[in-house]
């Protein structure tokens, strides 16, 4: 049997469906959640001037000179601004080490939701909840800030279809989100001039990985890349349909399910042609919840036939060892699971 990233129309959720154009959409996610962990949607109602300013302004940052871009940068503990080819590892994310610790050749730009975009809740903590640091681009601030916001709508949309899919009240996901844990990564897999990497058969543009969060919206152009791994341990292929976003579980909706709704491994591995990279970008939208958030296995997905799995945490202290595997370079030592699926994987 091939592999298959469902397609899932989810206008029914944003244009007042009936009742059974509802139901018919949660029954394709439940079981695009259960079989694959990735689905494309169409349906999602971001306007393509929006998309296409966010894709200008990601043109113009990372056109920019390597080391003007570093002047963006942030400590590791701190998810916002730039990072450069080589300053990242996410496969430590999972306790994988690669043969070079942090080799990860991708660039990227991440912005995030800050204490003030929450003005109802006193004290979010630092750094989580950080301001941003914007570039000196013209536009940049307002064209990632206008898809920053029209990603979170979709990200809203897609946990109120979860929680129909999960049986759960209707506004579940609504109290545990209500100062999300919010960040868009933009990605560029490209190699700027002065960037110091091997072009081989073991490049990594991004290391193996699952998401940290709830879900993840995804916009990506549509140059090859981006692979899946699927429950087989063969990795996959994955590009969007034209006007469709890329949706994948986090390991939240994996904690929460009992991992019967899979948060799925995935990697890039853009390719090599006439010895260059050819270039991919990306932007993900990664939902997370609420800092204090304590995620815990829902009752009906715990029987005889599936023991809990996961002993409960904090979305802050899920976070906090994804990050330092990955930014920080300390080999995450709680993802026994994914790491094991990783080093099982035929590569």
């Amino acid at each position: 049997m091939s592999f298959h990233i469902p397609t899932i129309d989810i206008t029914p959720y944003r244009e007042n469906g009936t009742d059974a154009e509802r139901a018919e959409v949660a029954r394709q996610i439940d079981a695009s959640c259960r079989s694959v962990g990735f689905m494309q949607i169409v349906g999602h109602g971001i306007p393509d001037e929006i998309t296409n300013g966010l894709t200008e302004a990601m043109d113009a940052f990372f056109a920019m000179d390597l080391d003007a871009k570093k002047a963006y940068r942030t400590p590791p503990h701190i998810n916002r601004g730039y990072s450069p080819p080589k300053s990242e590892s996410l496969s430590l994310s999972l306790g994988v080490e690669q043969a070079s610790r942090m080799n990860d050749f991708f660039e990227a730009f991440n912005v995030g939701a800050g204490a003030a975009d929450y003005p109802h809740v006193d004290d979010l903590p630092q750094p989580a909840y950080a301001e941003n640091v914007w570039p000196e681009v013209d536009g940049f601030e307002q064209q990632v800030q206008a898809y920053f916001a029209e990603a979170a709508k979709v990200a809203r949309t897609m946990t109120r279809i979860f929680a129909d899919a999960l049986g759960v009240a209707p506004d579940y996901f609504a109290p545990r989100t209500d100062h999300s844990l919010d960040v868009l990564r933009m990605n560029n897999y490209a190699l700027p001039s002065g960037t110091d990497v091997t072009l081989d058969g073991d490049l990594i543009g991004m290391g193996e990985h699952t998401d940290y969060g709830i879900v993840t919206i995804l916009w990506a152009d549509q140059v090859k890349g981006l692979q899946v791994l699927d429950n087989k341990g063969n990795w996959h292929d994955a590009a969007p349909a034209d006007d469709a976003l890329l949706i994948n579980l986090g390991d939240v909706t994996a904690h929460l399910t009992n991992e019967q709704w899979m948060s799925t491994l995935h990697r890039v591995k853009p390719p090599v042609i006439d010895g260059t990279i050819e270039r991919r970008r990306s932007a993900a939208f990664f939902h997370d919840g609420n800092v204090e958030y304590v995620i815990e296995t829902l009752p009906q997905f715990v029987d005889d036939e599936h023991p809990e799995i996961y002993e409960p945490v904090t979305v802050a202290e899920h976070i906090q060892a994804k990050l330092g595997g990955s930014r920080a370079g300390v080999r995450n030592e709680s993802a026994v699971r994914e790491g094991a699926r990783v080093l099982a994987s035929r590569y």
